[in-house]
């Protein structure tokens, strides 16, 4: 019980650590250190379900550049969204987050739940499932992957490095999988240092997360901070 606890109150805190059993969580954050205006890389999940705009509104009207992955799944039931996005070459970067949000993890492990991959087939199915999807919506090759839960084993990530993308960590869980409160995602995404690579969510407009992403996007904006898309960083 008492691990079990440690475990909440670490997820809960930010605090969890890179791996768990056989699971790995890479890590990432922009190149260089303490510059003036500080650097912070917005990055947006969209699973599936349909677009916040309280989040997307306030992209667009403050001109805030971001990283966007998007499912096969999620671009095909947001067509009208997909359109918008597509409008606005100049502020969203859409990466791949799999054919149908399948974690990239071989074996039966179910991380949060979710039944993964299993095989490197299937691996290989969801990362080049929505490659080609988002190569369709927008006549671009994304570069990057984050897969569902953002957990991979590590033959699933030699894997994806084999097809040819990087995968895209972070530094700074802003909401948690979209369950976190408005004022702890606000509180959170705010409070971004020069350097971080900031995952949230823009696909659960009926959670209360999503209010906290936009006032902290206009906090960050506020702040004079500078955003950075991540096909904006030079392959190592």
């Amino acid at each position: 019980m008492r691990r079990i606890l440690g475990i909440v109150l670490a997820v809960l805190l930010g605090t969890m650590p890179a791996h768990a059993g056989d699971l790995l969580e890479p890590a990432l954050t922009l190149p260089g250190a303490h510059t003036s205006p500080p650097r912070i890389a917005v990055t947006l999940d969209a699973c599936m379900g349909d677009i916040d705009h309280r989040i997307l509104d306030v992209l667009i009207t403050q001109a805030i550049p971001t990283t966007i992955f998007a499912t096969e799944r999620w671009l095909r039931h947001n067509p009208a969204t997909v359109a918008v996005l597509a409008s606005h070459p100049e502020l969203f970067d859409i990466e791949d987050h799999g054919r149908n949000h399948v974690p990239a993890v071989t074996g039966s492990e179910k991380p949060y739940g979710i039944t993964p991959a299993g095989t490197l087939a299937a691996v290989d199915d969801e990362v080049l499932g929505g490659a080609q999807a988002i190569t369709a919506a927008f006549g671009r090759q994304p570069t990057w992957f984050r897969g569902a839960t953002a957990l991979y084993t590590p033959d699933a990530l030699a894997e994806i490095a084999r097809l040819g993308y990087r995968v895209a960590g972070f530094s700074l869980n802003a909401d948690f999988g979209a369950s976190a409160s408005a004022k702890t995602a606000a509180s959170r995404i705010g409070s971004a240092r020069d350097g971080d690579v900031i995952i949230a969510h823009i696909n659960q407009p009926g959670r209360a997360a999503g209010a906290g992403i936009a006032r902290g996007l206009l906090a960050l904006k506020a702040r004079g901070v500078q955003f950075i898309q991540l096909s904006q960083l030079t392959p190592p």
